[in-house]
């Protein structure tokens, strides 16, 4: 009797946190609630955990409390201390320890069971979940990597890559074909039965790592908002996975949220790059070719512009559209950014700010950068929102956003970006530039807006070219 109810309280508890973890998803849809989606969401995960660990026997309590310390040590210095434009990256190495973990947990649960053998549906859930919780782990630390510029960020790529990829899969499969029947024809297992069969279990995850490499290597940075959002869900599935292989509702019910999210988060991010699931999925997304993009050679005909001839631009226009990138995070300006917007709406100044979809280096950056300097949330517009008042626009203020700006993606069919949707800054009345130099963006490739007569460069870091704009705009 006590241990039904036992059982009962726990699966109240995670019916409980289940609830938690959708109303968390639900506030996290807005920059205005994200904070306390962050809040509930924490809440529903310490309720869960707190269940898990009085539900369930435990052989250690001073494993699991050392555990949890140095868990909530590393979050807590990660989100202290981690400045915004490495975000991302932190992203990808959490996203990462959580295919880990549940890669490490599916082969804990293979290695005590599988000596007595393991039933076929058990079996499939603990390989499953081993499988996508590797490929999971080292894909997030190739994209860490890239994000971090520890390695290159342009896509890796080489002769028969897709050929190799497929071998490697197929010795996946293979394995975790062949260790599910053994584990569902022939128990118990004993001598070369037992040791092939971790064998093979070990190669399995083995391969599954190399797979994760291969699967992000040839993805170029312009390219890294799907991937974060694709291992998202990836690490999901594992994760609801191991929930099956454990019997844990809770396991089932997080993983299953994180893994649908990641999901249409990706098919959204696609569709904003104009790219399909399915050339997500299989093509090697990001092997971009600089020659075959518009304006080869760099653009020659560029006009530069002083502060002050952009100070008066602005403190004279009508309407001002900040169009922020990654150039404005690398820079750290979004605080400067808003003081300019203070100083020109003082003026009478309108001024918004261009969001699209995958400007930066993670599905929402900017929104999150902007929220960081107070930048209210009405004046952040969707592209399919301020792409209509670009034309009425006096002053397009582009900030180190280059790809998602580009021209090239409308009228150059030879561009590796085309019919990529775009914010339409080239429509405004004047467009201003903040670059360091020429270089090109992520995708790796020039820009033919530079070259129009109605937009002109301000070189020079994006923080103190804003804040000379700052101090000219108030002696305009």
């Amino acid at each position: 009797m006590t241990e039904a109810v036992s059982s009962y309280w726990v699966d109240l508890a995670y019916l409980v946190t289940g609830v938690l973890f959708i109303l968390g998803l639900r506030y996290l849809s807005s920059p205005a609630t994200a904070r306390l989606g962050n809040r509930v969401a924490a809440a529903g995960m310490l309720v869960g955990l707190l269940a898990t660990l009085i539900g369930t026997g435990i052989v250690s309590w001073w494993i699991i409390v050392a555990g949890m310390v140095l868990g909530t040590a590393i979050g807590l210095f990660s989100a202290l201390r981690v400045k915004m434009t490495a975000m991302p990256q932190m992203v990808a190495l959490f996203n990462g320890a959580g295919g880990g973990a549940a890669a490490l947990v599916s082969t804990a649960e293979f290695l005590s069971q599988y000596r007595a053998g393991i039933s076929y549906d058990q079996g499939i859930a603990i390989a499953l979940s081993a499988i996508i919780g590797c490929l999971s782990f080292s894909g997030s630390i190739i994209a860490f990597l890239k994000l971090q510029e520890l390695m290159t960020g342009r896509p890796i790529t080489y002769p028969g890559q897709q050929v190799v990829n497929a071998f490697v899969l197929l010795v996946i499969l293979g394995a975790a074909v062949a260790i599910i029947a053994r584990q569902g024809v022939l128990p118990p297992m004993a001598g070369y039965a037992v040791q092939s069969s971790a064998l093979a279990f070990v190669g399995m995850l083995a391969f599954a790592l190399i797979l994760g490499v291969l699967f992000v290597l040839p993805i170029g940075g312009a390219d890294m908002p799907v991937v974060i959002s694709l291992l998202n869900s990836f690490t999901g599935l594992a994760v609801a996975l191991t929930g099956i292989a454990l019997g844990n509702n809770v396991l089932i019910i997080s993983g299953a949220l994180v893994g649908a999210s990641g999901t249409l988060l990706t098919i959204l991010m696609g569709k904003a790059m104009n790219r399909s699931l399915t050339n997500v999925l299989f093509g090697a997304f990001g092997a971009v070719k600089t020659s075959a993009a518009a304006g080869a050679g760099g653009p020659q005909n560029v006009r530069s512009a002083t502060l002050d001839d952009v100070a008066t631009m602005l403190a004279y226009a009508g309407q001002v559209v900040v169009v922020p990138g990654y150039g404005m995070a690398v820079a750290q300006a979004q605080h400067s950014v808003k003081k300019l917007a203070d100083e020109l709406e003082k003026r009478g100044v309108a001024v918004k700010y261009a969001i699209h979809p995958v400007a930066g280096r993670m599905p929402g950056h900017m929104n999150v950068l902007l929220a960081e300097a107070n930048v209210p949330y009405p004046a952040l517009y969707d592209m399919e929102d301020i792409n209509p008042e670009f034309p009425q626009t006096d002053v397009a203020l582009v900030i180190g956003a280059n790809d998602v700006t580009n021209p090239a993606a409308r009228n150059v069919e030879s561009s590796p970006i085309y019919g990529m949707p775009i914010l339409d800054v080239d429509r405004a009345n004047n467009v201003v530039v903040l670059k360091r130099s020429m270089r090109s963006g992520f995708a790796g490739i020039d820009n033919p807006l530079y070259e129009l007569p109605n937009c002109v460069m301000l070189f020079g870091d994006a923080k103190s070219s804003v804040d000379g704009l700052v101090t000219a705009v108030k002696g305009a």
